[in-house]
């Protein structure tokens, strides 16, 4: 098999395989020609590989590779979707990677297929090296929509290892928590008619006036009783996103719907706070003789927390940086769920991610490799 091609061309070929993934149905793509890429490397290098399809979802599938054997050993993670976009914001093709200003630009440049040519290009370094633990490089689908591939992984319960690093771009300092993201929505049936006589109907806009009143109680009550200072903000959120409801002025509103997210804090329980707001919600049924349903848009991302562990110490040694938290959501759960120590360290900013102009710096690069060299020789090579 060949080598894999040098890191700048990894990322450039990794780009130029479009592989958006989206919950709208025309944006949605498959992410195997990333998949067959990296297979095609990582094999060359000597790894076993194993492409695991995605269940209902065609053309999805994850890729675990693994260099060497036994227990413990490292993951290396990415994602291979990208967000989607619009190609006329951006000044170059966001599919073809341009360099300028030493930086370089294209669509999953920073978040994150740079991660992965640069995993691609460290593991090089092992090929015929000895290893005491297996380094694993995981390439999943989906992130960027339905967790769908991570969630497969938890249902597979494999890969296996001691720790793992979630390559997300975070500046090349340490993640250790984050905040979990629930997307719902609450819809109201009530019963339209005249609106020269209320009696004729239910109106569905002034349920969910309720509604509203009540989840902004919820809200309240959820930050005077959750904080946590790690936090830039460090209460749970709670935004009322979008409302839809009625179709004319002189009708009474037979039916409303509105979509809201929340962001628990670590040691939050999802389910428990989707059945909280179900029982807050439900006397409203009667009280304005509507029917009303909560449902959930999307399974979730749970919060994530990652005691201080020696692997936390170990990182932070490395960066030179104290492990922080952030408000965006990731995979790091799920890993973590598998019985991984876990921490989220990529190159790049979050704050060029799912932007136009998308880039991912040049002296991003060296640092990185050099944190992926040191973290395979302290838990593959060394076996520590």
């Amino acid at each position: 098999m060949p080598m894999p091609p040098k890191p700048i061309e990894m990322i450039s070929e990794l780009i130029a395989r479009p592989s958006i993934s989206s919950t709208s149905v025309q944006w949605n793509q498959p992410n195997l020609g990333v998949i067959e890429l990296l297979h095609s490397w990582l094999e060359g290098l000597g790894f076993s590989c194993e492409v695991m399809q995605v269940p209902g979802e065609p053309g999805k599938a994850n890729l675990i590779a693994t260099l060497g054997q036994g227990p413990g050993g490292l993951v290396l993670s990415g994602h291979t979707d990208t967000v989607p976009c619009d190609p006329e914001l951006w000044k170059s093709d966001p599919f073809k990677v341009v360099e300028r200003d030493q930086k370089l630009y294209g669509l999953g440049t920073c978040d994150m297929k740079g991660f992965l040519a640069l995993a691609v290009e460290a593991a090089k370094t092992y090929k015929d090296t000895p290893l005491k633990a297996p380094l694993i490089i995981l390439a999943t689908a989906d992130e960027e929509s339905s967790m769908s591939g991570a969630k497969a992984l938890v249902d597979a319960g494999r890969p296996k290892a001691r720790v793992a690093v979630i390559g997300e771009p975070t500046g090349l300092k340490p993640i250790r928590m984050h905040k979990g993201m629930m997307m719902e929505a609450v819809r109201i049936e009530g019963q339209s008619g005249h609106s020269s006589d209320p009696s004729l109907g239910a109106n569905a806009l002034e349920a969910m006036h309720s509604v509203m009143g009540e989840l902004l109680t919820i809200r309240q009550e959820l930050q005077a009783n959750y904080r946590n200072s790690s936090f830039k903000i460090d209460v749970p959120t709670m935004n009322f996103g979008c409302i839809h409801g009625g179709d004319n002025p002189n009708r009474i509103c037979g039916q409303c719907e509105m979509e809201f997210d929340l962001r628990p804090l670590p040691g939050m329980s999802m389910d428990g706070l989707r059945n909280m707001i179900s029982e807050r919600l439900h006397p409203i049924e009667a009280k304005h003789r509507v029917e009303l349903n909560v449902r959930s848009l999307f399974p979730g991302i749970p919060p994530f927390e990652q005691s201080e562990t020696e692997f936390v110490s170990v990182v932070e040694k490395l960066t030179g940086h104290k492990a922080q938290a952030v408000a965006f959501g990731t995979e790091a759960p799920f890993l973590q769920q598998m019985g991984m120590e876990t921490l989220v360290l990529g190159p790049g900013s979050i704050n060029q991610a799912h932007q136009p102009d998308e880039y991912l710096a040049l002296d991003q690069l060296a640092p990185t490799l050099d944190l992926l060299h040191n973290l395979i020789n302290r838990y593959c090579v060394e076996g520590c």
